[in-house]
């Protein structure tokens, strides 16, 4: 895939990005953070861009964490509920196999019965 140079600014510092993302998703991902870190500062004037910077990094490290946990939690009750599905399945076809036997044997009765 094509390597993409991608300019950002975030915090009043320039940064080349070389990725192979979209570089609109890129320059998304930027002004989101630098959004981020100037609400931040703006909160809290005391604190220095790298203060804002990380507050702003543990804030997506926990968001990130929590969604894994998330999808995590999603992938089990997925799994759970497939092998529910199965097991769903397989009862349905012991079920019909013995509907299908109970049709022979009335069957049957009623050929012996008729015969009579």
């Amino acid at each position: 895939m094509n390597k993409n140079r991608v300019q950002v600014k975030i915090g009043g510092a320039s940064y080349t990005i070389v990725t192979e993302d979209d570089p609109e998703y890129v320059e998304n991902l930027a002004e989101m953070i630098n959004d981020e870190m100037r609400t931040v500062c703006n909160s809290n004037p005391s604190l220095s861009l790298t203060q804002a910077a990380v507050l702003v990094a543990l804030d997506h490290a926990d968001a990130c964490k929590k969604a894994t946990a998330s999808a995590d939690n999603l992938r089990a009750q997925i799994k759970d509920y497939l092998e529910d599905s199965a097991r769903a399945r397989m009862e349905v076809d012991v079920a019909r196999r013995e509907v299908e036997r109970l049709n022979r044997e009335i069957s049957d009765l009623r050929n012996k019965l008729a015969g009579k």
